[in-house]
């Protein structure tokens, strides 16, 4: 890719892929990348046997981790570094092992290098498991330097 590229949605890709080849953790929990856009983003996760806890449901942290990542990757797809400064999660049903979890990433607001961000996670039927929301703060630097990123 051009170090000159400004296609929001290359952008966003490059910076997904960029992140995804050093997240160890998302890899580790075979969170894969389904679909990124500029303030979107959506990744899947299969609980497996690892995953489940004491109540032969899937661990809470775990859900939470699925929608982190994909907060993560929603905003960060513009190339700015940005981190959350905060976030909240309801549970809403239990997952179960073998189930697909699907995390969907939304932007709501973005101004400045503030923005907030929901992130809908369900299982292989659409039926909701938890609702996350996000907030996150840009910081120096770029994803994959030298690419053009929204202001």
């Amino acid at each position: 890719m051009p170090e000159t590229e400004t296609d929001p949605q290359k952008i966003a890709e490059a910076a997904a892929k960029a992140m995804y080849e050093k997240d160890n953790a998302s890899r580790a929990l075979g969170i894969e990348i389904v679909e990124v856009g500029p303030g979107t983003a959506t990744l899947a996760m299969t609980v497996r046997e690892d995953m489940v806890n004491g109540h032969a449901i899937c661990h809470g942290g775990l859900i939470f981790t699925l929608a982190d990542s994909a907060f993560a990757f929603g905003c960060n797809a513009y190339n700015h570094v940005t981190v959350a400064s905060g976030c909240e999660i309801a549970f809403v049903a239990p997952a179960k092992l073998g189930d697909r979890l699907t995390a969907v990433c939304r932007e709501k607001i973005l101004r400045g290098r503030n923005g907030v961000y929901d992130i809908d996670v369900s299982n292989q039927d659409g039926a909701p498991v938890a609702y996350f929301r996000g907030k996150s703060r840009q910081i120096k630097g770029q994803i994959v330097p030298g690419l053009t990123a929204k202001n």
